[in-house]
């Protein structure tokens, strides 16, 4: 073999530290995360009054502690949460990428490159009509599963699925 056959190793790409996408969710989300919150906190109390009536021993001391927990941490998830999760929840789509952040105890920042989108949905459960938001959720051909951005303002999510749309299309790739 001549060494003018010889390639040199590739070079590796400069490497970028990981950094927060650049969007905020809407700060209605604080809103819609609290009373999804709320409900949660209001079925776990239907299950302490039924475990009220249920119960048939004289004592009632085991329910007034749990009662005490559950309100403590009850009113603690209700208040934290939703605010925690508005500081963490970010995004943001770039020509060759969509960028996401999520989470409040567990959290989690994903990249996923415009060439692997699959689909791209807009979705609107009862809560977040009530506050004029939606999500979008970029599935991509990984293993990782989709990409969800909560708590956006309509306009901003139709648009976000339009440029997104826009820009998947033009991606030259197999989205495999």
């Amino acid at each position: 073999m001549d060494v003018r056959d010889e390639q040199p190793p590739p070079t590796p790409p400069a490497r970028r530290p990981m950094r927060e996408p650049a969007h905020r969710v809407s700060t209605r989300a604080i809103g819609m995360w609290t009373v999804e919150a709320l409900t949660v906190v209001l079925v776990l109390l239907g299950g302490q009054v039924i475990w009220w009536f249920v119960d048939d021993r004289p004592s009632r001391s085991a329910h007034w502690i749990v009662g005490a927990v559950w309100l403590v941490l009850s009113i603690a998830y209700v208040v934290v949460m939703p605010r925690w999760r508005f500081r963490v929840h970010r995004w943001e789509a770039t020509e060759h990428a969509i960028y996401t952040q999520s989470g409040w105890l567990r959290q989690e920042r994903r990249i996923a490159p415009l060439s692997r989108v699959q689909t791209i949905d807009l979705e609107r459960g009862p809560v977040s009509q009530l506050f004029t938001l939606a999500s979008v959720t970029v599935t991509t051909a990984s293993a990782a599963g989709p990409l969800t951005i909560h708590g956006l303002d309509l306009p901003v999510a139709r648009e976000l699925v339009e440029a997104l749309t826009t820009s998947a299309v033009r991606e030259r790739g197999d989205a495999t």
